[in-house]
């Protein structure tokens, strides 16, 4: 199956492409858009791996569900566009990173400016119909992330896995922590965030590891 995604990307995924859950997700997936309002638009669900080609991702940051809400979510993990009001989780990102890294806390949402530095913010679920969070769960879509990061893990060096909450933590054994660095902590949700987010000091970590590499780090 010929899906429309950056080319390095392209290259190293067409086996997943071709796989017989791959053909019946793409017509779940059309499906679901023909009959309602699914998120993000068409032409979005991929954006994440257009904007960072395979070669230049350096950390990876994983979630499970787009946001559900109309406007919010265009393809990019936690991230919204310019001038929609900032989520919950967002937020304590934002506080985290102000309390690590000293830097003033962002008006815009919009994370951008991390992907083209090579953060790959990712969803275990790539799509959701509106307001109704993990309603394309257990589709076919994780199989799909699970192999991305498992390409990543293979093919790559010197990455960092960031896993916020149980459901990202699970994803540890597809990762070679031998050659990846592996932070954990619990979700950065309003729920959660106080348990063990606010100070986990994990994007000063995370920098710290890419220096001691050679590579250069994240503008937060």
């Amino acid at each position: 199956m010929k899906v429309q995604i950056e080319e390095s990307w392209q290259q190293r995924l067409q086996d997943e492409f071709d796989k017989p859950y791959f053909e019946k997700l793409v017509a779940f997936v059309k499906s679901e858009y023909k009959k309602a309002h699914v998120l993000p638009p068409g032409h979005q669900i991929f954006h994440v791996f257009n904007a960072c080609p395979f070669e230049k991702v350096k950390i990876v940051i994983l979630g499970q569900d787009p946001y559900p809400n109309p406007g919010q979510y265009y393809g990019v993990c936690f991230s919204v566009p310019d001038g929609v009001a900032i989520p919950g989780s967002l937020a304590n990102i934002f506080k985290e990173i102000h309390m690590d890294l000293g830097t003033p806390i962002p008006t815009s949402g919009n994370l951008d400016h991390w992907v083209a530095q090579g953060v790959f913010p990712m969803n275990s679920v790539l799509t959701v119909r509106a307001h109704e969070t993990g309603s394309h769960r257990d589709k076919g879509w994780e199989i799909f992330t699970d192999a991305v990061i498992k390409k990543l893990s293979d093919e790559r060096e010197n990455l960092v896995f960031m896993l916020w909450g149980s459901y990202a933590k699970e994803k540890m054994s597809l990762i070679d922590t031998r050659k990846h660095l592996v932070l954990t902590t619990v979700h950065p949700s309003p729920r959660s965030a106080e348990y063990g987010f606010f100070g986990c000091k994990h994007f000063s970590k995370a920098n710290a590891f890419l220096r001691s590499k050679g590579i250069q780090e994240i503008n937060w």
